[in-house]
């Protein structure tokens, strides 16, 4: 897959829960549910994302965050310290980035949206684990433990086929007068969520 792949810009909230294929290839808009169950799927079993947001003084900051057990549903759920600098930033600029690589089938998605910090008991039992105890001396009882939400607004994902597909394409450009279609490469793809 390429880096140089043109998105169109899908901020109109009309088209919620539509997709625009950026390959321009004329493929069916997605459905709000066919869009979710996508980046699901692309996003199940990967253990950590990086949650981009933006601090007082407007620069960009990126972390590692462990993702929930959680199947994803529109929604992404992280568990943070009150106290910390991610905590700070969605306070005061709740608009962020979640970004998902899947580097062994070379599939990547990146969302967006609009982070809320949540007290919700019945959810922080659904997502504590004992990993969470070595953050928080006090376990889920400290109070410094807090949930973030990430309520996804959109999503743009570039999925490859797998190993043998990419390379089987990369392979065919290397024939005098044979050339990949950007289709073989993989999808990429724009969506609303």
């Amino acid at each position: 897959m390429c880096g140089l792949a043109h998105s169109p810009d899908m901020s109109d909230n009309k088209n919620a829960g539509q997709s625009s294929d950026s390959q321009g290839n004329g493929a069916p808009q997605m459905s709000r549910d066919e869009a979710v169950k996508t980046v699901a799927g692309l996003v199940k079993g990967i253990k950590f994302a990086m949650l981009v947001s933006v601090n007082d003084a407007g620069h960009i900051h990126s972390r590692p965050m462990t993702t929930q057990e959680t199947e994803f549903d529109g929604d992404i759920w992280f568990i943070g310290a009150k106290d910390s600098e991610v905590v700070h930033d969605v306070r005061s600029r709740p608009q962020v980035n979640v970004s998902y690589a899947d580097t062994g089938s070379n599939n990547y998605v990146s969302v967006h949206g609009t982070a809320e910090l949540i007290e919700d008991r019945a959810k922080l039992d659904e997502l504590w684990s004992d990993m969470y105890n070595m953050y928080f001396e006090g376990g889920k009882e400290d109070p410094n433990v807090q949930l973030i939400k990430i309520n996804a607004e959109g999503a743009e994902y570039w999925e490859s086929g797998g190993k043998v597909r990419t390379l089987f394409a990369f392979a065919k450009n290397l024939i005098p007068g044979q050339r990949a279609d950007a289709s073989e490469l993989g999808k990429n793809d724009t969506v609303n969520l």
